[in-house]
């Protein structure tokens, strides 16, 4: 539901991991190297990055102290406000657009999370709701730094993030863009709106990037071979899957996975 962690001088996880949760790595002092999906990304104090549930990330070394929050969205979305702010800004994309945030106040950040490590550890009366809220704090205090060093607000639809989750959660269904309509109360029109509005694609050409995303974790990641990862991706011939991911990378399945491996 919410779990903190805290690294101090030490190396990080042995191999990469995915958890269904979002979660942020903050660091408190020196610096961190973390791995996400197949990016590195150089950790500095009083910098944080977030990274979205099912993404793949590794925590390689720490020279420091780094505080990792983990959340569900079940834990966080109590309603559409809360849905949006978890997206705000970029935070936590689905489209693997990670970048690393300097926060203006960093005394405030890391007092922040160490209300809510002791709330967590202590569990008063309502705890759930106060680390509900202080999240709510942490997140705020990002955007407003990231509008403070220039970057341009972007507010997100919650009826669009919510057709992101359910894209994510029924990949190896191979639905229509009809069909998530349906699920969302919705109709397609509106989804192709809201998905123009927010990326320039159609609703159809979001669901082909979350594919692509989603393949590129599984060749790295998994030991699957590319049949395995088309079948789970909602491919019934492979070779069209092969075709599928070359047309927009630009590099067959295999060539990806031997060039980002090497």
């Amino acid at each position: 539901m919410i779990e903190i962690k805290k690294y101090s001088n030490q190396e990080g996880y042995p191999e990469p991991r995915r958890v269904i949760r979002y979660t942020l790595f903050w660091c408190t002092s020196g610096s961190a190297e973390i791995l996400i999906d197949e990016n590195l990304f150089f950790l500095k104090a009083g910098q944080t990055v977030t990274i979205t549930s099912g993404q793949f990330h590794q925590l390689i070394a720490v020279e420091g102290e780094v505080t990792a929050l983990e959340f569900t969205l079940d834990f966080f979305s109590k309603s559409d406000s809360d849905i949006e702010l978890i997206f705000h800004n970029g935070l936590f994309c689905h489209f693997g657009m990670n970048e690393i945030i300097t926060v203006r106040r960093p005394s405030f950040f890391t007092e922040t999370l160490s209300m809510i490590e002791k709330e967590i550890q202590e569990k008063p009366y309502q705890y759930l709701i106060s680390t509900h809220s202080l999240v709510e704090l942490l997140l705020i205090e990002i955007n407003r730094s990231k509008i403070a060093n220039g970057d341009e607000i972007w507010k997100p639809d919650a009826l669009f993030l919510k057709f992101l989750e359910s894209v994510r959660y029924h990949f190896s269904d191979n639905y229509p863009v009809s069909h998530f309509a349906a699920i969302l109360g919705t109709t397609e029109a509106k989804l192709n709106e809201i998905s123009k509005l927010h990326t320039q694609k159609t609703a159809q050409n979001v669901i082909y990037s979350l594919i692509i995303s989603e393949a590129k974790r599984l060749l790295l990641y998994e030991k699957l071979s590319v049949k395995e990862i088309a079948y789970q991706l909602g491919f019934n011939d492979p070779f069209y899957f092969s075709n599928f991911f070359k047309k927009h990378i630009s590099r067959s399945p295999k060539e990806y996975q031997k060039a980002v491996k090497n």
